[in-house]
């Protein structure tokens, strides 16, 4: 990623075309103090911006470093190519109408491949795009205003919209910004490859990714493994779902497992956190930048207010945060700072007989930090009007922290409620300043869940043809069955000659009309079938060919286990409580192939479901081995058919205290393109 070092942290740079646009990258670069040198090219004008114009990019002094291109996209072409022969370090193509309006204009697909052949191995970003801002040396190549200013260390963030760009520079909350980078149409130099180059600049202490779609999923595990071994911790905003998750299909498991579904499986697997809203995002970035990351989601939080403690107490429910009771040791020290009149408990309502006394709230508050606390929150909100009185708040969360080295937290409970100034102050001292309730906690879960990236890398998705052919019923359970996956006794035949070949099965059975999408909203599945009734079961069918498989006894679980094939994200195998209420539920799981043992195991205890696989209420669970094993045939038939896999479902796997089986099963293949 060497070669994006010149384009971030350049000694020159040229800005092309003299629109009001081009101005305000000069005027943007001044207010930064850039102290390198500064070219702009017009064919006319002698000057812009109070600098000399050179007429041409052949006509300038040197190979600039950095070049800003704000001229029409069919010029933009033309302008690249002369700053690849030159040898110039990089460019931001800040023109529109490349792949982003191929919808409306037939010719931008291929003015964006133009553009991609024009560059070569010279690094654009873009087209459609703001550009860069270094605020740690001061560099940027960037067309409008921004709230970023000079910082020593930061985080970085990445986005693919310049506007969603420009709004988190203009944050108020305190989060130092090391480097702001938009990618628009990425048409040569990915989001992934950029944070990988941002990764080798040390001053860089968390990254954050707005992403709209992932690219080249390859780049992606190379950034989680680099991210990884530097031990920089990277968190995703991500938006957008593919048709995918509303298309018409025939199993359950397509529906489930959408786009979306894909891309948390994918965040998961490269052990980088999911944010939803960008408030959460910011506040996790601020708190990776002042404490990194978090050992676990146990939280204290003390306050002088009932009303905050049961507040956050509440706010923290159906998510993964947890309040330990407080230990022998934490109540006595409580206890010997606040005195008798205090009920001790986490949240702990502190009431304010020692507020303004700053050595005694800080010793109260460092009572509650400790082993088994991951993160403290004192819960302060400095009023709007005089906020003199709230100086010890601020006095003592400092003292906690430089006394007890924890983890430890101020947060207002409403955003507004948290100075600048003082969010500022705080983390200098290494506390953390959150601004809001709901988004320090959302910041806490999200800093806790960073893991190794997986070990094992990604099937790739095959590019299949849009038409498909679905196996039957019987050939899905025999090519399943193939690979390992446990299948009913069965037969198939035409309905005339049915029950004859019954007659070599075991009943009661199971009696399917073949070639029906949804057999049991056509009433075309009978089951507990005597040998006496199968003729009428047959007739009753009416289907020219029947399936006629035996029951299986004594299920403690239905599961539903299911792949699809999703262009963006790979192979996404879905766990879930199966049966007919499947979509109902939606009781699931999803991952990405390949897994091993160990995650499905985690998967399956992930469910709701989970308690009646390991036995509910006294009642037998399933044989776990045998569950285990099913999906890792099923992975084994969906590896095996990568190139030519749509769609495979199991619903249900019918989990017994002996057996895990497949009553029902579905394959769709396509062609590869």
């Amino acid at each position: 990623m060497a070669r994006l070092s010149r384009l971030f942290r350049p000694c020159s740079v040229a800005v092309i075309g003299g629109g009001a646009w081009c101005a305000a990258v000069i005027e943007q670069t001044q207010k930064m103090g850039f102290d390198g040198q500064i070219w702009p090219v017009h064919p006319r004008a002698a000057t812009v911006g109070g600098y000399t114009a050179f007429p041409s990019v052949n006509a300038l002094p040197g190979s600039p470093d950095a070049v800003f291109i704000g001229v029409n996209r069919h010029a933009t072409i033309d302008v690249v190519a002369q700053l690849a022969r030159i040898n110039a370090g990089g460019a931001v193509c800040f023109a529109s109408g490349f792949s982003e309006a191929s919808a409306e204009d037939a010719a931008a697909q291929n003015l964006q491949a133009q553009l991609v052949c024009a560059a070569g191995n010279m690094p654009i970003l873009g087209p459609n795009c703001y550009g860069f801002i270094n605020a740690l040396d001061g560099a940027l190549l960037w067309p409008d205003q921004h709230g970023c200013a000079p910082v020593n260390r930061g985080v970085a963030i990445l986005t693919q919209s310049s506007n969603i760009a420009i709004n988190l520079t203009m944050q108020q909350r305190g989060l130092p910004i090391a480097y702001t980078v938009t990618c628009g149409n990425m048409a040569q130099t990915s989001q992934a490859q950029i944070a990988m180059a941002l990764l080798d600049d040390t001053r860089v202490t968390a990254i954050g990714l707005h992403i709209e779609g992932f690219g080249k999923l390859r780049d992606w595990e190379a950034l989680a493994a680099k991210a990884h071994a530097k031990g920089v911790p990277l968190v995703a905003l991500k938006v957008g779902a593919s048709e995918q998750a509303q298309r018409a299909t025939i199993s359950h498991t397509a529906s489930l497992a959408g786009s979306d579904a894909g891309a948390d499986a994918l965040l998961a697997r490269l052990g980088i956190a999911r944010l939803r809203a960008l408030p959460d995002f910011l506040e996790t970035l601020k708190l990776l930048h002042v404490q990194g990351p978090l050992a676990g989601s146990k939280i204290a939080s003390i306050s002088c207010s009932g009303g905050e403690a049961s507040l956050i107490a509440d706010m923290a429910v159906d998510s993964c945060i947890s309040f330990p009771a407080l230990t022998d040791p934490q109540s006595h020290d409580l206890r010997a700072a606040l005195g008798p009149m205090v009920a001790l408990s986490n949240p702990l309502d502190y009431n304010t007989y020692i507020w303004r006394d700053t050595d005694a709230m800080a010793r109260a508050w460092s009572a509650i930090t400790g082993p088994g606390i991951d993160m403290t929150l004192s819960i302060i909100d400095y009023p709007a009007t005089d906020a003199k009185d709230w100086v010890c708040a601020t006095d003592a969360a400092l003292a906690v922290r430089a006394q007890t080295d924890r983890p430890f937290g101020v947060v207002a409970s409403l955003p507004e409620l948290m100075p600048k100034d003082i969010a500022k102050q705080l983390m200098a001292g290494g506390v953390v300043p959150f601004c809001g309730l709901g988004e320090a906690l959302a910041a806490i879960e999200a800093a806790s869940q960073r893991a190794a990236p997986h070990v094992l890398l990604l099937c790739l998705p095959a590019d299949l043809n849009a038409n498909t052919r679905t196996l039957s019923e019987a050939e899905a359970k025999a090519a399943l069955n193939a690979h390992g996956v446990d299948v009913p006794h069965n037969v198939t035949a035409p309905a005339d000659q049915a029950y004859l070949a019954a007659q070599v099965l075991t009943p009661p059975f199971a009696i399917k009309g073949v070639g029906l999408a949804h057999k049991t909203d056509a009433d075309a599945v009978h089951l507990n079938v005597s040998m006496d009734g199968v003729a009428q079961a047959i007739a009753d069918v009416g289907t020219p060919v029947v399936l006629i498989e035996e029951m299986i006894d004594g299920p403690v679980a239905e599961l539903l286990v299911g792949v699809t094939r999703d262009d963006a994200h790979g192979l996404i195998l879905t766990l879930g409580a199966g049966g007919v209420l499947t979509e109902l539920l939606r009781d699931t799981v999803s991952l990405l192939l390949p897994v091993t043992k160990d995650d499905v195991i985690h998967a399956l205890n992930a469910l709701t479901c989970a308690p009646l696989l390991h036995g509910y209420r006294g009642k037998p669970g399933a044989h776990m081995p045998s569950v285990i094993n099913a999906v890792m045939a099923v992975q084994s038939y969906a590896l095996a058919q990568a190139d030519t896999l749509s769609e495979i479902e199991i619903n249900p796997l019918l989990c017994t205290p002996t057996r895990a089986v497949a009553v029902d099963a579905l394959i769709e293949k396509a062609d590869p393109k």
